[in-house]
This record gives C-alpha cells, structure tokens and sequence, in this order.
C-alpha cells in the first residue's frame, strides 16, 4: 500500500494556495472574471517558481520511498 499525503501534489501544495493569494488581490465581480483572471495568473507564474516547485515535489516523494514516514528536511527546512 503506497502513502497518500494530501500535500503530496504540486496542485496541492503550491498551486490552488498561490492562485487564490493572486486572484482574489481584488476582488473578481463575475464568474467570467474569475475564469479569466485564474487564466491570465497561471500564464504569468515565473517559470524559474515552476522548476523550484518540481524540486520540492521531488523532495516529497521521498515519503513514498519512506513508507509515509515524515521528511525533517521538509519540516524543519535544514
């Protein structure tokens, strides 16, 4: 049985968190303007954020490999 960790995927951990924090700086007036201003935000996400997040995401599986077992490097950032 392989761990699942809801913070395991990129989605989880970075994404839906960044999105929310730069869409919502004012307030979308419309369903339309929210689709549209959840668009423009992910074509703008640097892409040098996008390979420190993979990294990251790298790190993480290692509790897979850990049989779920917490990671003190990710934790405690060493």
């Amino acid at each position: 049985m392989v761990p699942r960790s809801p913070d395991l995927a990129p989605c989880d951990y970075f994404l839906w968190g960044y999105l929310k924090t730069k869409v919502f700086e004012t307030k979308p007036k419309t369903i339309a303007d929210l689709k549209q201003r959840i668009q423009d935000e992910v074509a703008t996400i640097p892409v040098e954020m996008l390979r420190e997040v993979i990294k990251s995401f790298r790190s993480r599986l290692e509790c897979v490999r850990r049989n779920g077992s917490h990671l003190e490097d990710v934790i405690f950032k060493t």
